[in-house]
C-alpha cells in the first residue's frame, strides 16, 4: 500500500428499528448521521463517507462496510484506542465489528463484488421472543419447498423491474441506467435460532435495486402460502413490471448480512 494516504474501513453492524436508513437525511436520524458525526469528532475534520449498501428504515445490518480517505498521519493512532473511542461516541444500536485499512482510492460502495442479504420470518399464532425485532411476525404457515424451487427462477442476470419500488426504477431508466441485476443464490429454508423456528430467505448477488429483497420476499411468501403456484415467480420476472409482483415484505425481517471483497483489497488495521 504505497503511498501518502489510505482508505480508512470500518464493519459495521445496526439495528434499524431506531433509524431512518443509513443514508443521511436533513431532520432524521441516521447510520450515516451518527457514523460521520463520531469520526468528525475523533479525526476533528468533515469525513465523506461510502458505505457498501444503503439499507432502507428499520432495516438492520451485521456487516456492512464503510469506507473514507485518511491520511498516514492519521493512521498513526492506535488502533485499539481508536476502536474504544469510537464505540464511545456511537449509540448503543450501532457496533463498530471491525477496522481495516485499504489503498488509496479503495470504495467500500464500488468495489464491492457482492451482497448477502437474509430475511427471517416468524410463522404462526405464537409472536416471536428474541426475533421480534428482527423478523416478520407471519400470522399463517409457509410450505417453504415451493418457495425454494420457486426462488429459482430468479437466479442469473435478469431485469428485475418487477422487484423495484416504481419510482425508482423510473429513476433509473430515465438516467439511462439498468435495473438488471446479476443473483448468484437464493435460498429459502427452516431455522432454528435461539430455540425459535423461523423461514430464513437468504439472497446472493452483485447489487440490488430499491426494495427489491423486500420484494422478492412478498412474492414467495404468496408461493409458500399456496396462494401462488411455483411458476408465476418467472411470470412476475419476465413481466417488468411492478404491479405483477407481491407486496413489499416489512422491513423488521431484513438484515444486510456482508459485502464481499476482491482478496487482499484491504487488511486489518486491528
Amino acid at each position: 500500500m504505497d503511498g501518502n494516504n489510505r482508505t480508512f474501513v470500518l464493519k459495521v453492524g445496526y439495528r434499524g428499528a431506531g433509524f431512518s436508513g443509513y443514508a443521511e437525511q436533513q431532520g432524521e436520524r441516521t447510520v450515516a448521521g451518527e457514523l460521520r458525526h463520531a469520526l468528525e469528532t475523533l479525526l476533528r475534520r468533515p469525513c465523506d463517507l461510502t458505505c457498501a449498501g444503503r439499507t432502507d428504515a428499520g432495516v438492520s445490518a451485521i456487516g456492512q462496510y464503510v469506507s473514507l480517505p485518511v491520511t498516514e498521519e492519521e493512521l498513526q493512532r492506535e488502533p485499539r484506542r481508536m476502536w474504544r473511542s469510537l464505540m464511545a461516541i456511537t449509540p448503543e444500536d450501532i457496533s463498530i465489528r471491525g477496522l481495516y485499512v485499504a489503498p488509496q482510492g479503495f470504495s467500500a460502495r464500488f468495489d464491492a463484488c457482492g451482497r448477502k442479504y437474509r430475511y427471517r420470518i416468524a410463522c404462526g399464532n405464537a409472536q416471536p421472543v428474541l426475533a421480534w425485532d428482527h423478523a416478520w411476525w407471519l400470522r399463517s404457515e409457509l410450505d417453504v419447498e415451493p418457495m425454494h424451487e420457486a426462488a429459482q427462477a430468479l437466479v442469473g442476470e435478469h431485469d428485475f423491474r418487477s422487484f423495484c419500488k416504481v419510482s425508482s426504477a423510473q429513476k433509473l431508466i430515465d438516467d439511462g441506467r439498468s435495473t438488471s441485476r446479476l443473483i448468484r443464490r437464493v435460498a429459502v429454508h427452516s431455522i432454528c435460532e435461539a430455540g425459535e423456528d423461523l423461514v430464513a430467505i437468504d439472497v446472493e448477488g452483485n447489487a440490488f435495486l430499491h426494495n427489491m429483497v423486500r420484494i422478492m420476499v412478498g412474492t414467495l411468501v404468496e408461493v409458500g402460502r399456496h396462494h401462488r403456484p411455483v411458476s408465476w415467480v418467472k411470470d412476475v420476472l419476465e413481466a417488468c413490471d411492478r404491479r405483477q409482483a407481491g407486496p413489499t415484505a416489512p422491513a423488521v425481517g431484513l438484515v444486510f448480512e456482508d459485502a464481499q471483497y476482491p482478496e487482499g483489497a484491504f487488511e486489518p488495521w486491528l
